[in-house]
C-alpha cells in the first residue's frame, strides 16, 4: 500500500510559522518529485511549491516566495514545507504528492500520481 500522510497543520495567527510533513510509507522517495498544493472552499486546487527527486530543483508558487521553504529527507521517507509569515490567504486544505521522476518537478496536480488525505492550515486573528 503507497500512502503519504500529511502532519503539522493547525490554526495560527497572521505572522505566525508552521510546518508540514508528509510520511511516506510502501516505496522509497529516491525516484519521486514531491509537490505540495492547496485547496481552499470553493476554488481549484493550486500548486504550492515542489522538489526534484535530489533535492537539486525546487518551485514555488509567486503567492509563497520568500516564504515557504521545501525540502526532504529521503532516508527518512519525508518531505517538509516550512510555512513562514502566514497569511489569511494562506488558509487551506495541503496536500502532499508523489509523481516518478528524473529531475525536475511540477506544479501540476494533473501530474502527480500518489497523494495524501490532506491536512487543514488556518491562518486567522
Amino acid at each position: 500500500q503507497l500512502q503519504l500522510v500529511e502532519s503539522g497543520g493547525g490554526v495560527v495567527q497572521p505572522g505566525g510559522s508552521l510546518r508540514l510533513s508528509c510520511a511516506v510509507s510502501g516505496f522509497t522517495l529516491d525516484y519521486y518529485a514531491i509537490g505540495w498544493f492547496r485547496q481552499a472552499p470553493g476554488k481549484e486546487r493550486e500548486g504550492v511549491s515542489c522538489i526534484s527527486p535530489s533535492g537539486g530543483s525546487k518551485n514555488f508558487a509567486d503567492s509563497v516566495k520568500g516564504r515557504f521553504t521545501i525540502s526532504r529527507d529521503n532516508a527518512k521517507n519525508t518531505a517538509y514545507l516550512q510555512m513562514n509569515s502566514l497569511k489569511p490567504e494562506d488558509t487551506a486544505v495541503y496536500f502532499c504528492a508523489a509523481e516518478s521522476s528524473w529531475s525536475w518537478c511540477s506544479g501540476d496536480p494533473d501530474d502527480y500520481d500518489y497523494w495524501g488525505q490532506g491536512t487543514q492550515v488556518t491562518v486567522s486573528s
